[in-house]
């Protein structure tokens, strides 16, 4: 249905609606009153044209249901007065169904287009709730008479509920007050008010029904979980409240909440406290793009008006600096720190043999058994190998690997193959080239960082050339080969036919996957694909056991791990009191290159594959005084909103220090602060943080109320005589 029709049909019912109040006047139609005086008429046409009264009796209630006006519950008492309590309550309850189906129909066909194109981010939850549980919680709603029933039928036509089942949940959901409203119809001599029917013990009544299936609900789940846990023994008690499996991001944030409240919680890590992020990662990868761009600025000191030069590198010292960073915040994760904050920390291999009991095969020799109630899985995740023929003939590193396999060479790798153009394969990329190495960075797709806006790609693709890099673009990398000393990947390009890259290492940077096997989720049948599966509150196919951080997916950022920790671990200490839903609105990531790429949620691209309408706010970093005065102009700051407001959708940032500028953005979204907000807001002068502010103001600009403006300049000349 067209916009235009949409409009004219929702223009004409509200005429249509006010019409029929404006000519019944319905307030003093329908009312207890009106109907004693006039029962006797009413009597007399009923038994002068029974079947032509009934008739025309539907077809008025029909139209009350399907429109917003008052004296449904009077036509019901009618019904029962007139017609009796069998043939009032039939007719009441097909006519109040139809009418309320007419109402449903007109939401869904007027209504829904827009308001899911305008708000389907946020309605997403509550449609896939709608879509799992709509018919529960309508049925809950009909059966207490208190709600407005006309906007409970236009909100679920704004859901994904389909017409049948609202048909059929409506029919019987509204069963009882129907009675008690026809029932009370045929004593309507002895009722002063239409509250008299909805006493307080007909109302507990209502609620006491209402609350029956969530209470069956309650009886299903709590007979799915018995149903899950059958074929093992509970133990009597147990060792601890909460164990953590892994001691990453999610796996530390997990075990420090659980020790907060005081919980008994054992961590247990095979290898090396801090996980990926310490190790691997974050940490190891931001000292050494601190270092290449230490190079970067010296080779372009002209930029700052000083005499440029080739910086001497020694790679083994800049390798040993990137370790002793990661010696210097070790404290901050290490055994002896969660020890002390309440922690009982092993190092071993745990394999959960049944959900409350966790085997730990000790580094050291032995095993320990553990008992716990809960159980949170943060085995994050590993670097992607893929099945090339030759890798392993020719020798490769990853993003694990790398830090101690290069920290034993005395000079850079000179030719470089980086196989992958995602955010790992970026950072690395720009590092190692301005580092020195000749760089060709190997991308299957038909450009770098795919979840970012097609400029951003761009963008990157570009700076990274500046950089010296090769970037190739739509090639497949089809296999290795060795002649003689000489290593070698075959690449096939979008266009055809074979070329060859000599190079003296291979760095593998083509993404991570979920640490699923090991440690005893096969043998429980906890369901896996590309992650643990979970539900909303992080719980596996055990309602005791969690998954937290790159191994629940869906994103695979050390801020996440800590944010999906949270609910975790508070799911699994209170849970049986009150669970949290996880909540991915406004997750925050960032790319750093040089220019960084920082965004939060949605980007152009999305907005148009979820039908998102969006208008685009952009301002450029070659306008800001700071940023002219850093030599740092190249980038912008680009907010998705809704056409004509204020509301951020999305927001994009490529520059200096993007990641930083982007918190503000976060914490504007969290709280549902509009740019508006962020306008009015005083920002420090000269900062790079000043690009919020002008973009806020950007937008402001192209929403100026130029009628308000035109008057405005007649008014001023006026007082200037």
């Amino acid at each position: 249905m067209s916009k235009g029709v949409r409009i004219g049909l929702i223009a004409a019912l509200t005429l249509a609606t006010l019409g029929l109040y404006a000519y019944f006047q319905p307030g003093d139609i329908f009312t207890l009153a009106r109907l004693k005086a006039e029962a006797g008429e009413l009597g007399a046409r009923r038994d002068a044209a029974p079947w032509a009264f009934a008739a025309g009796f539907f077809a008025v209630y029909v139209i009350l249901a399907s429109l917003p006006l008052p004296g449904a519950g009077i036509m019901t008492m009618a019904a029962g007065a007139l017609l009796g309590v069998w043939r009032g309550f039939l007719l009441v309850s097909f006519a109040s169904t139809l009418g309320a189906t007419f109402a449903f129909l007109a939401g869904r066909y007027l209504l829904r287009d827009t308001i899911q194109q305008r708000y389907g981010a946020r309605l997403k939850p509550i449609n896939d709730n709608i879509a799992r549980e709509g018919a529960l919680y309508l049925f809950a709603l009909r059966l207490v008479p208190l709600f407005p029933f006309f906007a409970i039928n236009t909100l679920m036509g704004l859901t994904p509920m389909r017409t049948g089942i609202y048909y059929v949940v409506s029919q019987i959901g509204m069963i009882p007050g129907t009675l008690a409203y026809v029932n009370a119809g045929t004593q309507l001599a002895r009722i002063e008010s239409p509250r008299d029917v909805l006493s307080l013990s007909v109302l507990g009544s209502f609620l006491v029904l209402a609350a029956l299936p969530f209470a069956g609900r309650a009886v299903v789940a709590a007979l799915r979980r018995r149903r899950v846990y059958a074929r093992f023994k509970r133990p009597d008690r147990y060792d601890n409240n909460l164990v953590v499996i892994g001691a990453g991001a999610a796996g530390l944030v997990s075990s420090y909440i659980a020790a907060a409240v005081k919980a008994k919680v054992t961590l247990v890590e095979a290898e090396k406290m801090g996980g990926d992020c310490l190790n691997y990662g974050c940490v190891p990868s931001k000292a050494l793009i601190k270092s290449a761009r230490a190079a970067h600025q010296t080779r372009h000191a002209d930029h700052y008006g000083l005499t440029p030069a080739e910086p001497v590198i020694n790679f083994r010292t800049v390798m040993q600096r990137i370790h002793a960073i990661i010696r210097t915040i070790e404290p901050h994760d290490s055994i002896e720190r969660y020890q002390g904050l309440g922690v009982d920390v092993l190092q071993g291999y745990a394999r959960i043999v049944d959900p409350w009991t966790v085997d730990v095969a000790l580094n050291g020799g032995g095993t320990k058994r553990l008992t716990t109630r809960s159980i949170v899985i943060a085995a994050g995740a590993r670097p992607i190998v893929p099945a090339l023929p030759g890798l392993d003939e020719v020798g490769y590193v990853t993003s694990d690997t790398l830090w101690d396999e290069f920290a034993k060479l005395d000079a850079i790798p000179v030719r470089l193959v980086v196989l992958g153009g995602g955010p790992i394969g970026c950072e690395l990329t720009q590092a190692f080239a301005r580092l020195g190495a000749k760089v060709t960075q190997v991308q299957k797709g038909p450009r770098l960082l795919p979840r970012e806006d097609d400029e951003v790609s761009r963008e990157v693709e570009a700076a990274l050339g500046r950089d010296g890099v090769d970037v190739k673009t739509s090639h497949q990398a089809v296999r290795c080969e060795r002649e003689g000393k000489g290593k070698f990947i075959v690449l096939v390009p979008a266009s055809g036919g074979e070329i060859r890259i000599e190079f003296d290492q291979l760095i593998l940077a083509v993404g991570r996957s979920a640490r699923l096997t090991g440690y005893g989720l096969e043998d429980l049948g906890i369901e896996t694909s590309r992650t643990v599966m979970t539900n909303e509150y992080l719980e596996t196919l055990y309602p005791n056991i969690f998954a937290a951080g790159d191994v629940a997916g869906p994103y695979q950022f050390t801020h996440t791990a800590a944010h999906q920790a949270w609910y975790a671990s508070v799911n699994a200490l209170f849970g049986h009191l009150r669970r949290f839903k996880v909540d991915y609105r406004t997750i925050p990531w960032t790319t750093f290159v040089d220019p960084e790429v920082a965004r939060v949620g949605l980007s152009e691209n999305e907005a148009r594959e979820q039908g998102v309408p969006f208008e685009v706010t952009r301002y450029n970093l070659d306008e800001l005084d700071r940023a002219i005065a850093d030599s740092a102009t190249r980038g912008f700051v680009k907010v998705l909103t809704p056409p004509g407001k204020d509301k951020i959708l999305g927001v994009t940032i490529v520059g200096e220090h993007g990641g930083d500028l982007l918190a503000e953005f976060v914490l504007a979204m969290r709280h549902g602060l509009g740019l508006g907000k962020i306008l009015s807001t005083i920002h420090t002068y000269p900062t790079l943080s000043e690009a919020n502010k002008y973009a806020a103001g950007a937008w402001r600009r192209a929403h100026a109320p130029q009628a308000t403006l035109s008057w405005l300049k007649k008014y001023h000349t006026w007082r200037r005589g």
